[in-house]
């Protein structure tokens, strides 16, 4: 069995992107003779190792508000009002509309600990629905420097999170990393996924 050490998950603009290091052949493995005369790394293991024999890899590690603090460090965010702005690209050659700037600078003034609703951001911006709200959450090239795991369902269920919507979606686990940053922030869900008090509404006329 391959054993997968120094895990790490991080979300990107492009998506997660998963980074392991392996630190063993697997005992037995069909590659082991052919490779036991190549140059070998660190671990001993040969720097042209390629192993079909793979049976386990170990679950996500979970993308703490602390891990996702770090890498939004080094996002960078275009001012309002500038050319940068304005000639603005994705990694993927999108432009960005003004409707979804406006999305984005909403949500950056969204505190740590408080959440807001689809429908909540379409009322404040005077534009869009709830629907174009979460088209610009599931194409935030910003996250997540942009938090947009702040934004909830205004039947108050936690909502989706990068292009995924409840426990039985594609991949089954970005829900629970959505659930996992709000409760690291203090914002608490029953277990159902519904908010468990409108105390952690935010409220931005009350704080203006």
């Amino acid at each position: 069995m391959t054993i997968w050490k120094d895990a790490q998950e991080y979300s990107t603009s492009l998506g997660t992107v998963l980074v392991r290091v392996c630190n063993e052949l697997p005992p037995g493995s069909k590659f082991g003779a052919m490779l036991q005369n190549e140059p070998a790394n660190e671990f001993g293991r040969p720097l042209t190792a390629v192993d079909e024999d793979i049976e386990e890899i170990p679950p996500p590690t979970r993308m703490t508000s602390a891990l996702t603090s770090s890498i939004a460090s080094n996002i960078h965010y275009p001012e309002p009002k500038t050319s940068e702005r304005r000639g603005y690209k994705t990694s993927g050659g999108k432009t960005i509309t003004q409707h979804q700037w406006d999305v984005y600078d909403f949500i950056l003034t969204i505190p740590k600990g408080k959440v807001v609703t689809y429908k909540d951001i379409t009322v404040a911006l005077r534009s869009g629905s709830p629907r174009s709200v979460g088209a610009a959450l599931r194409n935030n090239p910003f996250a997540p420097y942009v938090p947009c795991h702040r934004v909830i369902a205004s039947n108050l269920f936690v909502g989706g999170f990068c292009g995924e919507w409840g426990p039985q979606s594609k991949s089954g686990t970005q829900y629970h990393r959505k659930l996992d940053l709000l409760k690291e922030e203090g914002v608490k869900f029953d277990a159902k996924g519904k908010l468990l008090n409108t105390k952690y509404l935010w409220d931005r006329k009350s704080c203006s």
